[in-house]
């Protein structure tokens, strides 16, 4: 690979500071930085970041400290502006903050303060919380008023493109990260030649159309002024992005650096150690600085020797646990692949592209399936790093430390589901904590459906720790010292500034499951304004199912509820009423949403435990189903409810079915009854395989649709029955196939159709028995006395 940097003499240096231009989180830099400050034992260390951060660098020689770990710092005033700067085990800034603090002397931190690049950062939202520049080696510092995406320049890609590489990281590789571990490698010439092409690139490109940096540049050359006439320009060292290197070594006055600074707004900042991710590091993230793939970087890092044998060894480990069958032999021949195919591109030595191919090939049998497990769990990653309990932290973030360990609820990058029984006191609380937090908007758990039992004393969680939480909690921490009384602070707050009705019911939905009883008085005081004033049946309908939800969880919680109840019983009362004027005149999206709220309530009105509210929903139900001027999708589910309640007999449901469908009514609304009624989530296509005589009132209307109106109502009927399973289709097409029934039964029942008996053999029934009863855990040969002693 000659020619791909400047080549200098071995040990040739320029006399000055000692600057170490870097690509950040790039354990080749990380190792020459290393070798560099071994070889040159400078007095100081001076390092791109935060210097509001000075003071916290001792802790990064705490023992429980552990990489990844980020500086965060946030507006005091608005904690949501805030910023990162991410360091890896395998990033030069931290080998260099770990140099200097074992070897004893000072490490400042020399980028533009966070109260200048925060205060600049109003009306950014979430996503511009990671630090890192565009487009370039991957600088950490702020973004300002750069020229766009498309005019910055990235260096590394130039570099790549000029030595004749199509990728950057792969240039980057064969230059840097797989030739820095000899025993001939001379750190200082690769910093030196590394500082000549972004000269060059300087040179062409100024600033590259990063403009900011010429502020941040501008402040750096005025610290590094200081640390020189303090400790001798001589014995400091400087550890930047290579980029900023000949701005750093560039020769301007003091006045002129200090005009560049002159006017730039400020805010109050707090600034902490947080733990971070590889995830979080890597490029597909959105961070600006980050990398392709942090755990292959952090490996190569770690390995003494042999790194592809030791990668490879480890994928294959990771696919074992998966149940993918790879031997030794798969390992060693994964590795000779490895190396034949970097000998044939020309490169030193395999890297992450050559070991992707040759897992692909040997261990994956050709397909990317399990190769996918490989990228997200070794090439990425989920290590989540830790930072000490001395760290400086909000109290609220305290607070949920705390909890998180008196509960024994482990952030983790990883996602996993929990499963909760309410009933234990434990998960009582666990499931308390994570209300409360998703309350404040810190969204660290989201509930997610359970494979288990669907009743109230049963949650299921699925949790994902991300570093942006800790933004989060420090918002939060206006409301509170503690997670419980900022989160009661947050829901008075939000009651009384809620203005939808439905807002205010999920308030309290959310007050009751998080065990919030000193917010309910505020919030039921809300709940019952709203309720007053509000008409619009719509609104009715969407809160009642929020209000009864939050009876049944007060039940689980022991919780009174009796207002709540009372502002229920009154919101049903006024749905009853209103509901059919309002189901009259209606156009297909107003029906369609109408359709959604009758479903709603209809799902929660037994949870009332008002028999007289049951009885009164009924009659609503019939007048929605017998009036003509009411939407086909409203009729249609008025009808189904009253058959799935069994206050509709089957014939009746058959007739209105069959007066919607007669030719009298217009294809579209025939369609949209067909869909109301077996359309959806509601099990209609079971209900049309068992009752044929609906299926073939379905199959006659729609062969005598007009061919000018099928294909108006064609994607009616598509929406409708696309909802079923493909088994219930199937079934439904060969009910179709087979023609009409005989007598009211099926065919198959009068033994007319292959494999049907005419009745039950209940001797072959019999026979199973003694299996079905060790299946179901009642007992062997003997147990009970024939099928019935199943149950046994």
């Amino acid at each position: 690979m000659e020619g791909l940097l400047p080549r200098l003499p071995r040990g040739e240096r320029v006399s000055g500071p000692l600057l170490l231009g870097v690509r950040h989180h790039g354990p080749g830099s990380a190792r020459a930085v290393l070798a560099a400050l071994d070889g040159a034992r400078p007095d100081a260390v001076l390092i791109e970041g935060p210097p509001e951060a000075d003071a916290l660098l001792p802790l990064a020689a705490d023992e429980g400290m552990r990489p990844p770990v980020a500086l965060l710092a946030h507006a005091v005033d608005d904690p949501g502006r805030a910023a990162f700067w991410p360091l890896a085990e395998f990033s030069p800034e931290w080998v260099a903050i770990r140099w200097a603090l074992a070897a004893g002397v000072p490490v400042r931190f020399i980028d533009l303060p966070a109260t200048h690049s925060l205060a600049e950062r109003v009306g950014e939202g979430p996503k511009d919380l990671e630090e890192g520049g565009e487009g370039e080696e991957g600088k950490q510092g702020e973004e300002g008023e750069d020229g766009p995406p498309s005019a910055r320049v990235d260096p590394i890609a130039v570099l790549a493109g000029t030595a004749g590489y199509d990728d950057p990281e792969r240039w980057w590789e064969d230059v840097v990260e797989h030739r820095g571990g000899g025993g001939d490698f001379d750190a200082g010439a690769a910093f030196a030649a590394l500082a000549e092409a972004m000269g060059a690139l300087r040179e062409e490109y100024g600033a590259g159309g990063h403009a900011r940096d010429l502020v941040r540049e501008a402040y750096m050359r005025l610290q590094l002024r200081a640390a020189a006439k303090e400790f001798g320009a001589d014995r400091v060292a400087v550890v930047c992005g290579a980029w900023h290197v000949p701005a750093l070594a560039a020769k301007t006055t003091v006045t002129a650096d200090r005009a560049l600074l002159k006017g730039l707004p400020k805010v109050k900042t707090d600034v902490t150690w947080v733990p971070w991710t590889h995830r979080r590091l890597a490029r597909h993230s959105g961070y600006g600085a980050g990398i392709e793939a942090p755990g292959w970087y952090a490996h190569l890092f770690a390995a003494p020797d042999r790194p592809v044998e030791r990668w490879l060894t480890k994928v294959a480990g990771l696919l074992r646990d998966e149940g993918v069958p790879v031997s030794s032999a798969h390992v060693i021949e994964a590795v000779r692949l490895a190396d034949t195919l970097a000998a044939m591109r020309g490169r030193p030595l395999a890297g992450l592209t050559e070991t992707i191919d040759a897992v692909r090939a040997v261990m994956c049998e050709g397909s990317d399936v399990p190769l996918g497990l490989v990228r997200d769990r070794l090439i990425v990653g989920d290590l989540l790093g830790e930072v000490p309990d001395s760290a400086p932290a909000v109290p609220l973030q305290r607070d949920l430390v705390r909890a998180q360990r008196s509960l024994r609820l482990k952030p983790e990058a990883l996602e996993r589901e929990l499963e909760l029984d309410l009933r234990k006191e434990t998960d009582a609380a666990r499931s308390r904590l994570l209300h409360r937090l998703r309350l404040l908007s810190v969204d660290w758990g989201e509930p997610a459906a359970g494979r288990g039992s669907t009743g109230t004393f049963r949650e299921t969680w699925r949790l994902r720790w991300e570093p942006e939480l800790y933004v989060r909690v420090a918002e939060a921490g206006v409301w509170g010292t503690t997670v419980e009384s900022a989160a009661v602070a947050k829901a008075e707050s939000d009651a009384v500034a809620a203005t939808a009705l439905a807002d205010v019911t999920g308030l309290a939905e959310q007050c009751l499951l998080g065990g919030l009883t000193d917010a309910l008085p505020v919030v039921m005081r809300a709940l019952a304004d709203r309720a007053a004033l509000d008409t619009d049946v719509g609104h009715l309908a969407q809160a009642l199912p929020a209000l009864a939800r939050s009876l049944r969880y007060g039940d689980v919680r022991a919780t009174d509820t009796a207002a709540l109840a009372e502002v229920a019983a009154g919101l049903a009362e006024r749905i009853c009423v209103g509901l059919p004027p309002a189901c009259t005149g209606l156009d297909g999206d107003a029906a369609d949403e109408m359709r959604h709220h009758v479903d709603g309530v209809q799902g929660v009105l037994g949870l009332l435990e008002s028999p007289d509210l049951v009885d009164r929903w009924s009659g609503v139900l019939r007048k929605l189903a017998l009036r003509d001027s009411v939407p086909g999708v409203i009729r249609g589910r008025a009808t189904r409810l009253l058959l799935d309640d069994g206050r509709l007999a089957a014939d009746e449901s058959g007739r209105l079915m069959g007066l919607a469908l007669s030719p009298a009514s217009a294809p579209a609304d025939a369609a949209a009854w067909i869909e109301g009624f077996v359309g959806g989530a509601s099990g209609g296509g079971m209900l049309l395989v068992h009752d044929e005589r609906l299926l073939g009132l379905v199959d006659a209307w729609l062969t005598g649709v007009p061919a000018e109106a099928f294909t108006d109502v064609l994607p009616l009927l598509r929406r409708t029955f696309s909802a079923y399973e493909p088994g219930v289709r199937r079934t439904l097409g060969e009910l179709v196939r087979r023609g009409p029934t005989a007598g009211g039964r099926p065919v198959h029942a009068e033994a007319g159709t292959p494999g049907f008996g005419p009745g039950l053999d209940e001797e072959r029934a019999d026979a199973v028995a003694p299996l079905v009863r060790l299946l179901l855990g009642g007992g062997g040969e003997g147990a009970g006395d024939g099928p019935v002693g199943v149950a046994s």
